[in-house]
């Protein structure tokens, strides 16, 4: 039974592929071997500049942070030095 059905599942692919092969490999077959690979180095691409983008926030974020510490400092100093006139 199980045997049976394998075998006419094989058969019924095999007749569906028959019919549909000729239809689409003719016009297709360069394009259809293109895309993927095309398709890959767009995905590539995007998670490429995804990481970028996201990289250059981070950086970004650190030399701002950076140059409020930097200005929060100064700030400071000065009113210390007004205060205790140094």
């Amino acid at each position: 039974m199980r045997k049976l059905t394998l075998t006419v599942a094989a058969l019924a692919s095999l007749c569906g592929a028959a019919f549909v092969t000729p239809a689409l490999a003719v016009p297709a077959s360069p394009a259809g071997v293109a895309a993927p690979e095309a398709m890959t180095t767009t995905v590539q691409m995007e998670r490429r500049m995804e990481r970028r983008m996201m990289h250059r926030r981070m950086e970004r974020r650190m030399m701002r942070r950076h140059m409020e510490h930097r200005m929060m400092r100064r700030h400071m100093m000065r009113r210390h030095m007004m205060r205790h006139g140094m």
